[in-house]
């Protein structure tokens, strides 16, 4: 575990790619018996029809997942639902039949703790559903329920199914009833569900709309349990906004970047094909919407985001391009493989861990939720396998430099349609350029020299790492033409330094 400036995170997520599974969606083993209803695997994603991926089925793509590069897994809601996303909560404690049971669990973690791969679990702690037994049970015996106190009741007999809402729900959602975590017996059931799952094997949370149970007090309580289990546990918040509040060293320790998210599109997507109709009615169509920003707005923003959270904080935010809960990246770049490939470069090689969401490495795309919740076509030749290896190239190079994961970062030239930033740890130095222009770029720009002496330290001597391999520049300052530098339209690459 990593201690600075009082905050503790813990090590192994700076070192994390994360791939975010869906697991209705993702891949479906005959191990496990299905129900007779089933949707049809390919057929298109509806809200509330099943298509029955389950845990054993990732178990059996983990191979698949060790080659794309991945050694950290996020999974969706897994526990017992009567939805496919399972963010109504039957029983904590049971793992849904219909993915395989706790034994699939079982299976799961073990398979993926053997091959070095950490599994984190979404925890849904704001709300139940009608299903949950304490809100059942008061749904059957109103005012003789010894549960009342479990949830805000505003009347009975409870309309749970008809007549007018008469308890807390989350956005009025009758099926998704609202804990009263200020009752005792709540807390500790919930801190005991927290406990349960790590001590099973699991190695972290997502915390599902955290911001809605408005009482640090819990949060905190919430930490002590969880790291009391294991101190290098993954406490994650789905806090969209500024979560300073949440980013103390006493609640989480960290959230879901969707700041990145909406800075990456802003600037990655100016050039593309963007359709701003793909992201109405969700989170990231909030506060005015993707603003299209050009390189030094970025520069700015990125810099702002730095220096938002604590160093210790920013090394372990989930970077995201998309999730379940946002249309796919490509679908609102308007299918511009180049926004894609560029954003991808630029989230494995910034601080903090990138999360994929599955398919996304593929091709997959997807408008407002259910449609980007479509299920993985194993087909090899449904695949852009030109976008899976360049997901592939770009989380080798990550995974093989450990600048790009714990280094500093430096903002060197932010322009127009072109990005240019440093990274720099001990002896390595790298430079990645940006080029979101139509143009072949064939010199870099003067860097600002108080953001780049540590580059330019010795000359511009350079090897290309990603755009041609091997490819050696030796740079005069503002004059590439002249090394044999060329960098094509709407790509990227990265440089390092030569001793």
């Amino acid at each position: 575990m990593s201690v600075a400036d009082g905050i503790h995170t813990p090590d192994w997520v700076k070192d994390a790619i994360f791939y975010q599974i869906f697991p209705d969606r993702f891949a479906s083993s005959s191990r496990v018996s299905k129900p007779a209803y089933v949707e049809s695997w390919d057929s298109p994603p509806t809200t509330h029809g099943y298509k029955c991926g389950d845990l054993l089925g990732i178990v059996e793509k983990l191979d698949y997942l060790q080659d794309l590069g991945i050694n950290a897994l996020y999974l969706n809601p897994i526990f017992q639902s009567p939805a496919n996303h399972r963010y109504h909560t039957h029983d904590y404690f049971q793992v849904d039949p219909i993915l395989g049971g706790n034994p699939a669990f079982r299976e799961l973690l073990d398979e993926a703790h053997k091959r070095g791969m950490h599994v984190i679990l979404d925890g849904v702690f704001n709300h139940a559903s009608r299903g949950f037994y304490q809100f059942n049970h008061t749904l059957e015996n109103g005012v003789n329920s010894p549960y009342l106190d479990w949830f805000n009741f505003r009347g009975f007999p409870v309309n749970a199914y008809s007549g007018d809402l008469n308890y807390d729900a989350w956005w009025g959602i009758p099926a998704l009833p609202k804990f009263n975590v200020r009752t005792p017996a709540v807390r500790d059931y919930l801190m005991s569900v927290g406990r349960f799952w790590l001590e099973f094997g699991a190695d972290g949370w997502r915390l599902d709309v955290p911001s809605e149970i408005d009482d640090d007090e819990f949060w905190r309580e919430f930490r002590r349990q969880v790291k009391g289990v294991n101190s290098e546990a993954y406490i994650c918040g789905e806090i969209w906004e500024n979560a300073k509040r949440w980013l103390q060293g006493d609640q989480f320790d960290a959230v879901m970047n969707y700041l990145f998210t909406r800075a990456v599109m802003g600037f990655f997507m100016r050039t593309s094909k963007f359709n701003p109709e793909t992201i109405r009615d969700t989170g990231l169509d909030g506060h005015g919407g993707i603003r299209m920003i050009d390189g030094l707005q970025f520069g700015i923003f990125i810099k702002e985001l730095q220096e938002l959270y604590q160093p210790e904080i920013n090394q372990v935010l989930m970077n995201l391009l998309d999730s379940h809960d946002t249309p796919r990246f490509l679908t609102i770049a308007g299918g511009d493989k180049s926004a894609l490939k560029l954003a991808t470069l630029f989230q494995m090689t910034y601080p903090g861990a990138p999360s994929i969401y599955y398919g996304d490495e593929i091709g997959m795309e997807g408008a407002r939720d259910p449609d980007c919740r479509r299920s993985f076509p194993w087909d090899e030749k449904k695949w852009d396998n030109d976008l899976r290896d360049y997901f592939k190239r770009a989380i080798a190079l990550r995974k093989q430099h450990p600048a790009f994961r714990r280094g500093k970062f430096d903002t060197l030239y932010g322009q127009d349609n072109m990005y240019i930033y440093g990274r720099r740890m001990e002896n390595e130095h790298f430079i990645v350029v940006m080029n979101l222009t139509e143009m072949v770029l064939s010199e870099l720009p003067l860097f600002t020299p108080a953001d780049s002496m540590e580059y330019l330290e010795g000359g511009y001597h350079y090897r290309d790492l990603f755009d041609k391999p091997g490819e050696v520049y030796d740079f005069s300052p503002g004059i590439g033409a002249e090394s044999g530098f060329r960098l094509s339209p709407r790509s990227a690459t990265v440089l390092q330094r030569l001793r």
